[in-house]
């Protein structure tokens, strides 16, 4: 979703190729290419050089609401929009706002879980008392005390 900005709004296959470097041996394709990959770079809508990709990035764009994506469905693309397609597309939306969301939170928890154990070595190295830490690390980030052992016995 954010490539490059050289790879940006670019489909590329990779593919099985035959090469001999010794002998001429000749096989089917068939027997050979039975895999390929295709890499789909996502930009910004307006950069799109085909409608795929201008379809792609109105579907997965996490800046669109799905309101939005039906209308330009519609007009730019000629889906008609079924009650069944509209939910589908906000299914979609709901789903990447879900995993955005779940993203931000694990950031926040392992930028706290840094912050309490920065504080902790902190507090440490002037040699406060486990005592005071546990008090310390519960004011000033809200924990309980089962929490701040926790933090505090993950550091030792």
């Amino acid at each position: 979703m954010n490539p490059p900005k050289n790879r940006e709004n670019s489909i590329t296959r990779y593919y099985i190729a035959e090469e001999n470097l010794a002998g001429r041996v000749k096989e089917r394709k068939a027997d050979y290419d039975l895999m390929a990959a295709v890499m789909i770079c996502l930009g910004k809508e307006e950069d799109s050089a085909t409608d795929l990709l201008k379809l792609l990035n109105v579907l997965l764009s996490t800046e669109t609401g799905s309101q939005d994506k039906c209308q330009i469905l519609e007009e730019d693309f000629h889906i008609r929009m079924t009650q069944t397609l509209e939910r589908e597309v906000s299914l979609m939306c709901n789903l990447s706002k879900g995993v955005e969301e779940k993203g931000i939170q694990k950031g926040i928890q392992k930028g706290l879980n840094k912050g309490i154990t920065a504080m902790i070595l902190t507090l440490k190295e002037l040699q406060i008392s486990s005592d005071i830490i546990l008090e310390q690390i519960r004011e000033k980030f809200d924990l309980t005390e089962e929490t701040a052992k926790i933090y505090l016995k993950k550091v030792n």
